[in-house]
């Protein structure tokens, strides 16, 4: 019998957390804030990975490390195929 009182005890408790997450969450959503963690690759960042990924000689392990991210974020927001650099005429 203590033990039922104690479970349900905890699932009320369990209950009331997650009732108040819910209610933060929407206050700030309310209020302007999005959640989730913030994207590594500013702007900045991509236009930077953009000029260098247009030069052939660039390495693309080294220009991930220089920008603080991995190789597949890099690859994720600037496809390696694309040439960046200015059009060239056919």
């Amino acid at each position: 019998m203590v033990f039922g009182i104690f479970a349900a005890l905890a699932e009320f408790q369990r209950e009331l957390i997650s009732e108040r997450t819910i209610a933060g969450l929407a206050s700030a959503r309310a209020g302007g804030r999005k959640g989730g963690r913030l994207f590594k690759m500013t702007p900045t960042k991509v236009r930077l990975a953009k000029a260098f990924m247009g030069q052939p000689d660039t390495k693309v392990g080294d220009l991930s490390k220089e920008l603080g991210v991995t190789r597949q974020s890099l690859y994720r927001h600037v496809s390696p195929q694309v040439s960046y650099g200015p059009m060239e005429p056919n």
